[in-house]
């Protein structure tokens, strides 16, 4: 069975920082291509970015340069680094599989 699990999201000032984290069971992880997808209530799913399993990373404008998606194959583990966090930013952030599979995600919330 496939699971997906996210976990670190929390309370940030703007202008802070959070590491998320996406424990994955159930396929074979290091041979996916795993993305983040986030959300706010009434709006549809926006695409973060995504890692390929050579790791190669493909960001969305609004967070490039700021956001980093990095995997530990070892862990079945996928992470995603958000620095420089805006008011914007909050929402609930999933990871998800290609064909849309994702978990039960983890709240980011950015207010001073």
């Amino acid at each position: 069975e496939v699971q997906l699990v996210e976990s670190g999201g929390g309370l940030v000032q703007p202008g802070g920082s959070l590491r998320l984290s996406c424990a994955a069971s159930g396929f074979s992880f290091n041979i996916a291509a795993m993305t983040w997808v986030r959300q706010v209530p009434g709006k549809g799913l926006e695409w973060v970015g995504t890692i390929n399993s050579d790791g190669s990373t493909y960001y969305a404008d609004s967070v490039k340069g700021r956001f980093t998606i990095s995997r530990d194959n070892a862990k079945n583990t996928m992470y995603l680094q958000l620095n420089t966090l805006k008011t914007e930013d909050a929402a609930m952030y999933y990871c998800a599989l290609p064909d849309g599979r994702r978990g039960q995600g983890t709240q980011v919330t950015v207010s001073s």
